[in-house]
């Protein structure tokens, strides 16, 4: 039987404020446990939240960006369960009116096509504590510094159909949150996690399959594995005769598999009701058109732009628009090459995805973390446009560059002596003594066998030490060869 993969994904967003949802307490990452957990936090008796308005301006910048409906009235609910990070014994988070509804994200699949993903949902939430495995050789530590984080859970319709497409999904919506400014996406940290929620039905069924649920997978590689992984185990148990069970399973990366973890619950287990201790959230017109003015330029729009202000392919633009850094990155860095914009667009793209991003992962950087700034990396292209250098040469004052041996091209170019040979005299001489040391290439080019010349100009930039301009010199010897 031909099966089929459905896919929605929900993804906690953690918002990038410096307190939490409902209290002053900080929300900085790496503190010692339990150091930044308030009394609002942890519900002890007699304390009150209130609500951060910085969150609520957030969650509106975001819906705005997915094209979304900002509700004019959202309330806060009590969901409750039991579990040893949740001192409250419940989480306040949206239920029946969440604050952004019914928008959509537009993806790029891997065959360069278009697809639009619903988004059904986003809604704002406290984080829980988190439970701490690792240090302790039986018992379980308790750390609840995350404790009243604040998060926008975004929840997607189920229209992904392949590992590959719900990775794209994910990759967009990363990219959008930091070019929003509302959240640094530190998966590692835990700032951006999602849930896979998964299910297989026959070909052709228009009726949903059992779903199962895999939590707070950290990666997008993991997240493509999961998924993979659990499509082949619900395929084999449903052709095997067996029922898909309802579960949140968690992915293990060391054994490549999911396993399951409890029961999946549903919304009725969890008793939500209208959290008595904080007023519905009303958002007027103004507060909204005012969100709507602080909207920076949105991935889709930069990349439309690149590709038309830069000269660039749409799978470049596309690729230099994936995060805010390394889009700043290149525009800081076509301004450093000078003169007329336009026309240093592809070469700074070519050497942005090309040797930097070799270089950065080599050595497992970020761009952000990049020794080579954007400006240094300009007067190196501004260097080999003006052929002060050969691009071959500008790949050695670039690996300088890379290992902080000098401060800028320049001083690299001028202190190894590494300045083009322009002189047509000095240019000459090197023409001459190689067309006299290789007779059997020089009368081979001069019986038709002319892509020999290649190698001839081989052999004057090596007699250069790669200095002398190779324009001049593929015409010159031409032009030498045919008399």
């Amino acid at each position: 039987m031909a099966w089929e993969t459905v896919i929605g994904l929900e993804v906690h967003i953690q918002l990038a404020t410096r307190s939490k949802i409902f209290s002053t307490a900080p929300t900085a990452y790496g503190a010692e446990p339990n150091t930044q957990a308030s009394a609002v936090d942890i519900a002890l008796p007699g304390v009150l939240p209130v609500i951060n308005g910085q969150v609520i301006r957030m969650a509106t910048l975001f819906g705005l960006a997915i094209d979304a409906d900002i509700a004019p009235k959202s309330v806060f609910a009590r969901k409750h369960y039991f579990y040893p990070d949740l001192p409250k014994g419940y989480q306040i988070s949206q239920f029946e009116l969440p604050i952004v509804a019914n928008g959509h994200l537009d993806i790029v699949l891997p065959d360069g096509t278009e697809k639009r993903v619903g988004i059904t949902r986003a809604h704002l939430e406290e984080d829980a504590g988190k439970s701490l495995h690792e240090a302790f050789d039986r018992d379980t530590g308790i750390d609840l510094n995350r404790a009243g984080t604040p998060l926008v859970e975004c929840v997607s319709e189920p229209d992904m159909r392949s590992a590959a497409e719900a990775v794209a999904y994910a990759r967009k919506l990363h990219a959008l949150v930091q070019y929003l400014g509302i959240c640094d996406g530190n998966m590692q940290e835990g700032s951006f996690r999602v849930d896979a929620n998964v299910s297989v039905r026959p070909v052709g069924s228009s009726e949903f399959g059992t779903r199962t649920e895999t939590k707070n997978v950290n990666s997008f590689r993991f997240l493509e594995k999961a998924i993979e992984f659990e499509v082949e185990r619900q395929i084999d148990v449903l052709e095997s005769g067996g029922k898909i069970v309802q579960e949140t399973r968690l992915y293990d990366p060391d054994a490549d598999e999911t396993r399951s973890m409890r029961s999946k619950e549903e919304a009725h287990d969890y008793r939500y009701f209208p959290d008595p201790d904080l007023l519905p959230v009303i958002i007027d017109a103004a507060f909204v058109e005012a969100a709507r003015a602080d909207l920076p330029e949105l991935p889709d729009a930069k990349r439309e732009r690149f590709a038309a202000e830069y000269g660039l392919s749409r799978e470049d633009a596309a690729a230099l628009t994936s995060s805010r850094a390394l889009a700043n990155y290149f525009e800081a860095t076509v301004a450093a090459v000078g003169g007329e914009t336009a026309q240093h667009g592809k070469p700074a793209a070519n050497w942005i995805m090309g040797d930097l991003s070799g270089a950065l992962n080599r050595e497992g950087l970020a761009i952000v973390d990049s020794p080579v700034s954007a400006e240094q990396l300009g007067g190196l292209i501004a260097r080999v446009a003006d052929n002060t250098i050969s691009g071959k040469i500008g790949k050695d004052v670039f690996e300088a560059l890379f290992k902080g041996e000098g401060d800028s091209a320049d001083a690299i170019i001028e202190a190894k002596g590494l300045k083009q040979i322009t002189d047509t005299g000095a240019i000459e001489g090197f023409v001459d003594q190689v067309i006299a040391d290789n007779p059997d290439q020089v009368q081979q080019y001069r019986e038709g066998k002319t892509k020999v010349i290649g190698f001839l100009v081989g052999q004057v930039m090596k007699a250069s030490k790669g200095k002398a301009n190779p324009k001049e010199v593929n015409q010159m010897l031409a032009a030498k060869l045919a008399e």
